[in-house]
């Protein structure tokens, strides 16, 4: 076969190469570029959502004749810490925050009792009716609360249990639709091989959920703890229909009156509202770690 004498040999084959070698820069400054943006737009979106708090921390320790200067300041000067001690000393926050304390803990325990009992009894246990009775449990999400109310107010009123937090911390230990989802979706994912050797040592099932299942599905169970965390820590709509003294109002409901005393004083209403705040970013910014992996590993499993 001829070869040409005028072309090097390999000369044909650097040009793909010599292409490739420009493309690869095009290629890294397009993907610099594309992060750059992607920043750029969470940065913007988190200063959106931050602004809003960060006036509420600004607010709190100014002033009222601060408070409607313009332009904004930021950093008040002289800072007004007495508001803070204000705060406690119209009205009995720190009642309202061991009231709020009390009722988080015990619907944060009652809802990891109930719910996890119930998801594991529908993902492992077979009886009649299983499906039909998740499914119309699940049903129940898309009932507004309110929908319910007035017949709850009756039938509570009937037994006695007004004026307590009985309403809203009793069903706390029975299955929550929510939570008994989620945790299902996670014992489903743990292997039955598992529950089936401990089976044959001898296990009972409930030895086998509070030796295996529950130690495997911590991270599920630390997710739904935030989320009953967060619902009753904020709750306010329980509380201000079946609570009526005083001494018995969780923070939420104190908060809202204290603002309706206080309808000008800013300062104030900022510095209470900030209380009410600090434990739930506390929380996220000390459990975030959990939650994403909680969220990640619990899957939708049939």
């Amino acid at each position: 076969m001829a070869h040409d004498e005028s072309l090097p040999p390999s000369a044909g084959a650097t040009t793909p190469v010599t292409s490739r070698h420009r493309a690869v820069p095009r290629l890294r400054a397009l993907r610099l570029l594309r992060n750059l943006v992607s920043y750029a737009v969470l940065v913007a979106g988190s200063a959106a959502f931050l602004l809003p708090l960060l006036w509420m921390v600004s607010t709190s320790l100014k002033e009222p004749a601060q408070i409607y200067s313009f332009p904004i300041e930021w950093i008040p000067s002289p800072i007004a810490w007495e508001n803070y001690v204000k705060l406690f000393t119209d009205a009995p926050f720190l009642r309202y925050i061991g009231n709020t304390i009390f009722i988080t803990v015990v619907g944060v325990i009652g809802n990891l009792l109930g719910s996890s009992i119930a998801a594991y009894a529908f993902a492992r246990l077979r009886f009649r009716g299983r499906d039909v009775m998740f499914y119309t449990m699940l049903a129940t999400m898309m009932v507004p609360g309110w929908a319910t109310l007035i017949p709850s107010f009756v039938m509570f009123s009937w037994i006695g249990w007004l004026d307590s937090y009985l309403p809203f911390l009793v069903p706390a230990f029975f299955a929550v639709p929510f939570n008994t989802f989620l945790l299902r979706q996670f014992f489903l994912s743990i292997p039955v091989e598992m529950e089936e050797s401990a089976l044959i040592d001898g296990a009972g099932r409930v030895r086998i959920f509070l030796e295996i299942v529950v130690p495997l599905a911590k991270p599920a169970l630390v997710m739904s703890a935030i989320f009953s965390f967060l619902a009753y820590w904020n709750e306010f709509l329980g509380p201000l229909v079946y609570v009526q003294s005083q001494d018995k109002f969780p923070l939420s409901v104190g908060l809202q009156n204290f603002a309706s005393e206080h309808t000008q004083n800013y300062g104030l209403m900022m510095a209470g509202a900030l209380i009410a705040l600090l434990p739930c970013v506390v929380l996220f910014l000390a459990a975030q770690r959990w939650f994403i992996q909680g969220v990640v590993v619990t899957g939708v499993k049939g």
